[in-house]
């Protein structure tokens, strides 16, 4: 029997541009014991790369994925013109397009900063995942929409807590410093 009501009801809010409440590696121990193997091996894939995992099962997470992917497949559409590349050869497949990504897109590439962009395309990802946690409260469901949040914050937290000018100076060629 698993104890989600437990563990969800015990997890601390998430806001998103907050301090993260923890590393996702504490927040793994902590459902360690209170879910079953099967769940717990789903949450671990929420902190990499879930789109390398191709063959998900959790219905939830096969949509995130296939929203994750169309939204990257929109950004990269729209570079290509811009580089004057074919952008067939960089698309990833399973994805599904819907205006309103190409929206998304498009806005995010209109932001003169890098960092603007990003966080505007996260916060879009945040709203996503408010979506698909609707009417899922103390079920796995939640669980996996909580831990995908919690690697969004903690992702900017790495970027918040960047030396800036040890990134400025590693990013430009060693004549322009001298």
């Amino acid at each position: 029997m698993s104890n989600y009501y437990y563990l969800i009801a015990s997890l601390p809010m998430l806001h998103f541009g907050a301090k993260p409440p923890f590393l996702f590696e504490q927040f793994l121990r902590q459902c360690s014991d209170l879910i079953p193997a099967k769940d717990y091996a789903v949450l671990t894939l929420c902190g990499g790369d879930i789109l390398l995992e191709e063959k998900q099962d959790f219905p939830l997470l096969k949509e995130w994925l296939r929203f994750e992917t169309a939204l990257r497949n929109e950004l990269v559409k729209i570079r290509a013109v811009r580089r004057k590349v074919e952008a067939a050869r960089y698309l990833r497949r399973d994805g599904y397009s819907e205006t309103a990504l190409y929206h998304i897109a498009m806005n995010s590439h209109r932001i003169a900063a890098l960092i603007d962009s990003e966080k505007f395309l996260d916060q879009e990802r945040w709203k996503k995942l408010d979506e698909l946690s609707m009417g899922h409260y103390f079920d796995m469901e939640a669980l996996v929409v909580y831990a995908l949040k919690l690697n969004i914050i903690l992702r900017w937290d790495k970027i918040s807590g960047a030396d800036k000018q040890k990134e400025l100076e590693r990013g430009l060629p060693a004549a322009s410093r001298e």
